[in-house]
């Protein structure tokens, strides 16, 4: 027997049992595993076992109360001539009441191999040379990929680790003129994807792999893939949408801000980041060795207070002022033992008089703290709570500003955030919202430490514990991009971009922008938008009233040329048009923040003129050719 085939709610499965692949068929559309794609695992040595090794693979029908599909068993693997123990099987099955097709790995055995991945189900053959044709990714907010895109888009950051900004929503798709589908990844902290797109395409290729979870596989691994007829992206968005609506994960601003009122205080809010001190150790990345009087800078407490005084004189009423470099070795240093705040800028008296102007001004004032990066030179560094891997090695790196360092292990962080912020609360700082960096940006680790061993979703589980124990201090947590395994927990972030604003203005582009993040959760997040004007080129502030955001009222880089810090090419403002330009936006965040982006469109070929469509009957329409806008209200 070769063809199996499964039906189901007008979805019909079918399975090659010798070419192991499959094939869906659903509105009218057919959908297969391209024929270049074998199912394997990658070992940690760089050597595959194809799926089709295993001397013994049986084939079963698989029928339940719940739908019907295969059932597959693959065992008698062998490795240097020797056999072991290796042994899984597949179940590929349409669920009855959805026609969802759901595609399971289970791990049976998985001793004799050291596995570094599954790269199970195939991706979808998807071949045709046409901008009709296109992917879509969750790339940072979103883009699509159409087949015919001109440039390649490589490796993605963190290798495409899912929970990280590679991914910040664990799902991708495709769309053709007839159909497209959605593929959900359910167990999002153990799996990453690739993307296979050519310079010009003609193809793009995406998949998933599963990651061990501690050395195992361990446990089932699901995809669910969900077939449409004629749609676009903002089709799949509103079926992730309701699928984090069924699972709990959706929590809306009026859900938060019924727990904590502070939301609405920040809504409409000017977004402020500002820094203290900055100390870049001889060993960091970011030393200038010509120029070294250029690796110390410090702005006293007093002079920022003296700043956010003139903010109110000039009539802004909503502020939130982000604070680095406050504790006493500067940003990015010496973490997470940061405090005392910064006895040169004034220490703790400092700190809390820039505070009590804060409140006395009616802003709201937060704080940037770290608690993955783990430094060498941290006066309470243990080598024993950093992430440990399995042979007791821990990684060390010498990138940013406080130079050697390693990871701390995440079950170690929740300790450390109460006891730092304890002290500052201790000392009257009056906060109302704070920072944790890098939580929702980077991708989670795991420990092998026999002290604190911890998986990856465990890592999530602490990173969420630290958001939780701020609103347990009425303080609303931040972090610096956004992912929706925090989407419970938190309530803003530094930003939420498009991949291509944290890259050169002139680099290529990987794909179009499109908000794929807002039209599922723009109701659950507030996500402050950057304001540069490059010169000849886009205004960013379009996109802020696109995506009915934050603004960006003034914004200084931690690093040059990084995160979207290129400052010597954006265009110079004075404070009054700066100030201008972020009522504009605040005025339209104010009425629609708490608003489903039911819709997004493109109103032309050149992808330059756009629009989004609010519930509340709000639309903004941009054009990138002039750089114009325009905002109507349904009243």
């Amino acid at each position: 027997m070769s063809i199996r085939i499964a039906e189901s709610a007008g979805v019909q499965l079918k399975f090659d049992d010798k070419n192991l692949s499959f094939s869906v068929s659903a509105h009218g559309t057919e959908w297969k595993w391209a024929d270049s794609y074998r199912p394997v695992i990658v070992l940690n040595d760089g050597r595959s076992i194809f799926f089709s090794d295993a001397q013994s693979i049986e084939h079963y029908a698989w029928k339940t109360g719940l739908g019907t599909g295969f059932r597959s068993r693959f065992s008698g693997f062998s490795c240097d001539g020797k056999d072991v123990p290796l042994a899984f099987e597949t179940v590929s099955w349409i669920e009855d009441v959805s026609g969802d097709v759901y595609f399971e790995f289970i791990p049976l055995n998985d001793e004799g191999f050291d596995i570094k991945a599954v790269y199970w189900p195939g991706y979808m053959e998807f071949e045709e040379n046409s901008s009709d044709w296109y992917s879509v990714l969750n790339i940072m907010q979103g883009l699509i990929l159409p087949n015919s895109w001109e440039t390649e888009v490589g490796k993605l950051t963190f290798d495409g680790q899912m929970c990280s900004c590679a991914a910040y929503m664990p799902w991708f798709g495709q769309v053709k003129p007839d159909g497209g589908f959605i593929a959900i990844c359910r167990e999002p902290w153990d799996a990453a994807y690739q993307v296979d797109h050519p310079a010009g395409g003609p193809y793009t290729h995406v998949s998933v792999r599963w990651l061990p979870s501690l050395g195992k596989m361990d446990y089932r691994r699901t995809m669910r893939y969900s077939f449409l007829g004629k749609c676009s992206y903002n089709e799949l968005c509103k079926i992730y949408r309701s699928y984090v609506k069924e699972t709990g994960l959706f929590t809306s601003l009026a859900e938060k801000a019924a727990k904590n009122p502070l939301v609405d205080k920040l809504i409409g809010s000017a977004i402020v980041h500002k820094g203290i001190k900055t100390h870049v150790a001889k060993d960091s990345y970011f030393y200038d060795e010509e120029h070294p009087e250029k690796n110390d800078h410090l702005v006293s407490f007093d002079t920022r207070v003296k700043e956010i005084k003139h903010y109110r004189e000039k009539g802004v009423e909503k502020l939130y002022l982000h604070l680095d470099g406050w504790g006493d070795p500067g940003y990015d240093n010496k973490h997470p033992d940061y405090l005392p705040a910064c006895k040169e800028a004034g220490g703790w008296e400092g700190l809390k008089k820039l505070s009590d102007t804060m409140e006395e001004c009616g802003y709201m004032f937060g704080l940037h703290d770290q608690y993955r990066d783990y430094y060498f030179d941290a006066p309470t560094f243990d080598r024993n709570f950093a992430c440990t891997a399995a042979d007791g090695s821990v990684f060390e790196m010498s990138r940013w500003a406080g130079g050697h360092q390693t990871y701390l292990c995440a079950s170690q962080a929740p300790y450390y955030v109460k006891r730092n912020f304890e002290q500052v609360l201790n000392h009257g700082i009056h906060l109302e919202a704070s920072y944790l960096d890098v939580f929702t940006c980077n991708e989670p680790d795991e420990c092998n430490h026999p002290w604190h061993r911890m998986t990856r979703k465990q890592c999530l589980e602490y990173r969420s514990a630290c958001f939780e124990y701020l609103q347990s201090k009425n303080i609303l947590p931040s972090s610096e991009e956004v992912s929706d395994w925090a989407m419970k927990s938190l309530v803003f972030s530094h930003y939420g971009p498009y991949e291509f604003m944290l890259q050169a203005p002139d680099s290529p582009r990987k794909g179009i922008g499109v908000p794929l993040f807002n039209l599922v959760y723009h109701d659950c997040m507030i996500l402050p938008w950057l304001m540069d004007k490059i010169p000849g080129k886009e205004d960013y502030m379009l996109y802020a009233l696109l995506n009915g955001g934050a603004a960006y009222m003034d914004k200084d880089g931690a690093y040059p040329d990084t995160d979207g810090a290129f400052d010597s090419v954006a265009a110079e403002m004075h404070l009054d048009e700066e100030i201008e330009r972020y009522r504009i936006v605040a005025a339209l965040q104010e009425k629609v923040a708490k608003c489903e982006m039911v819709k997004h469109e493109f109103l032309n070929n050149d992808w330059k003129q756009q629009r989004t469509t609010f519930s509340d009957g709000t639309s903004v329409t941009v054009d990138f050719n002039n750089n114009s806008y325009e905002i109507n209200t349904a009243e």
